[in-house]
């Protein structure tokens, strides 16, 4: 029989973490709660079967015992280095940022506010318009010139991301809380260098450097269309990725340090909307 694998298997988030292991407690402690009142109701049942009384009360312990001692020593961890984690996920914040801005800066979509809260608030809707965002990558990879600017931008993006993830991947998965976080912006790394290498390979540039990094790319051998279409749906779904992962994770960020701890180290009121921008 062939093993079917619907896709990666992820590393828990810390709200899955935290969730998991505080059900683990409450069905712990649900359990005693049960076995004190059927001591109450129904006692004698207890004292003719004393083994698996036995039994239940050390499987309540341990349960209690693992939800307690998991909690603390994650929650030690979390505080340790919660500052560093934070830096971190501010730089993968502004690498899938980067992206999606870059991607509606080529597509002609990019907001022109004056205020940069507010042109990030706007590219975001624009990003989650999905049948706007496809007829401009449409228009995109329709057009010759605007293609080529795009492979330009798509290889800058797919370096920068490297580098960013290069630098910080370790330590993110240091901690098992973190993994999914930086497994996900691996996922949008790879997505992005995935299309930079399908179109330097179709379209052959002049830098030599790129074009040995095309030719050794496994997406030749795995993946054979690249019609406009198949490209501008890439696009989109790339787009709205780095999108979401830009919100996800800064919302994430902000809860692991948040802001009135900065602002009473620094006696300053720091706008919300200014922090990781």
């Amino acid at each position: 029989m062939r093993r079917h694998d619907p896709g990666p298997r992820r590393s828990r988030s810390v709200e899955s973490y935290l969730r998991q292991t505080r059900i683990l407690a409450a069905v712990a402690l649900a359990a005693l709660v049960g076995g004190v009142v059927s001591d109450v109701i129904n006692a004698s049942f207890w004292r003719r079967h004393a083994l698996l009384a036995g039994l239940a009360a050390s499987v309540i312990v341990v349960m209690l015992s693992v939800a307690v001692i998991n909690e603390v020593i994650e929650r030690r961890r979390r505080e340790r280095w919660s500052v560093l984690a934070q830096y971190v996920m501010f730089e993968l914040v502004r690498n899938a940022r980067m992206i999606w801005s870059g991607i509606l800066d080529v597509a002609g979509l990019l907001p022109a506010d004056s205020s940069q809260a507010k042109a990030v608030e706007t590219g975001a809707h624009i990003v989650r318009d999905t049948p706007r965002l496809t007829a401009a990558a449409r228009a995109v990879v329709d057009d010759d010139d605007r293609r080529a600017r795009l492979q330009s931008e798509i290889a800058f993006l797919a370096e920068h991301a490297d580098e960013v993830l290069g630098r910080w991947a370790a330590v993110m998965l240091d901690s098992d809380v973190y993994a999914e976080v930086i497994d996900r912006h691996v996922e949008l790394a790879g997505d992005v260098a995935w299309l930079g290498g399908r179109l330097d390979n179709a379209q052959p540039p002049d830098d030599e450097r790129r074009q040995k990094r095309a030719r050794s790319s496994p997406a030749v051998q795995i993946e054979a269309d690249l019609s406009g279409e198949w490209l501008a749906d890439r696009i989109v779904v790339i787009t709205q990725l780095a999108e979401q992962l830009d919100r996800g994770t800064l919302e994430l960020a902000l809860k692991v340090v948040p802001v009135q701890w900065w602002e009473a180290r620094v006696g300053t009121t720091v706008p919300v909307g200014r922090v990781g921008s």
